[in-house]
């Protein structure tokens, strides 16, 4: 495998204010690069079509985040990548992790390799917002106990995927709720996963969501119902078992970080 098989995608909406100094983090560890403009309305996508060797997909209206990593692995497979690297544009995914990821995929081991901010080994000083935490180690644990797993952090954007193996997955989910989907899907189909520890950064905790998703039980709701959906898909009946989980009952077990 050589750098021209990977390709870097990040998905923005409305990050003028980092993408700059993200590209040229980026540029610093690697040179296959794409972003995903989901209908930025703050110059971003405009910034992005002026910088040469780089890579846009530019949406119409807005689609979701999920959607914008879906475009990027029908880029990546238009484009005969083998791998996408998947990392966030509000500096919170350190681009100098790229040589940890690209040295795992080296190995020809794995399928998936996703970053995790809660490995004993994971560095960090940042509190993580309660309502993340605790939904991310809710749903992290459910889809343990599911599917025999021992992940740490479900919810990281900052991974490795192999692009024959995300095709055979035929992903749709175009929201935030997309791990719902893809962590179903990656079990169904045997794929093997790996993760690595990248450092936990939160520079804006107050960022939101959008619409009822800032809602923090509007927010799990959601997500246990996409993985009830994926469960049912393949008539597994361990969903009923998810429809009493709140967030006022995982709160208390969430702890700092």
């Amino acid at each position: 495998m050589s750098n021209a098989d990977v390709l870097i995608a990040i998905p923005v909406f409305n990050e003028r204010k980092y993408v700059a100094g993200v590209l040229e983090d980026v540029r610093r560890h690697h040179d296959q690069i794409l972003f995903v403009d989901d209908c930025s309305t703050d110059g971003t996508g405009a910034f992005l079509t002026e910088q040469p060797g780089v890579n846009l997909v530019r949406h119409s209206t807005n689609m979701g985040y999920g959607r914008s990593i879906i475009d990027a692995f029908d880029f990546a497979h238009t484009h005969n990548y083998a791998w996408v690297i998947t990392l966030d544009c509000d500096e919170q995914h350190e681009p100098s992790m790229i040589p940890a990821f690209m040295q795992a995929l080296r190995t020809d081991a794995w399928d998936v390799v996703s970053g995790s901010r809660y490995t004993a080994e994971s560095l960090s000083d940042d509190i993580a917002p309660t309502d993340r935490r605790a939904i991310n180690a809710t749903i992290t644990t459910v889809l343990n106990d599911l599917f025999g797993w021992s992940l740490t952090d479900s919810f990281c954007g900052y991974k490795a995927h192999r692009v024959s193996a995300m095709r055979a997955l035929k992903l749709d989910e175009p929201g935030y709720a997309f791990p719902l989907q893809l962590w179903p899907r990656v079990y169904e189909q045997s794929l093997r996963v790996h993760e690595i520890s990248v450092r936990r950064i939160y520079n804006d905790p107050n960022r939101t969501f959008g619409g009822t998703l800032d809602d923090a039980n509007r927010r799990l709701r959601h997500y246990l119902d996409v993985l009830k959906r994926e469960l049912r898909r393949n008539g597994d009946h361990r969903a009923d078992c998810m429809d009493d989980i709140t967030f006022d009952d995982i709160l208390p077990c969430a702890g700092s970080k």
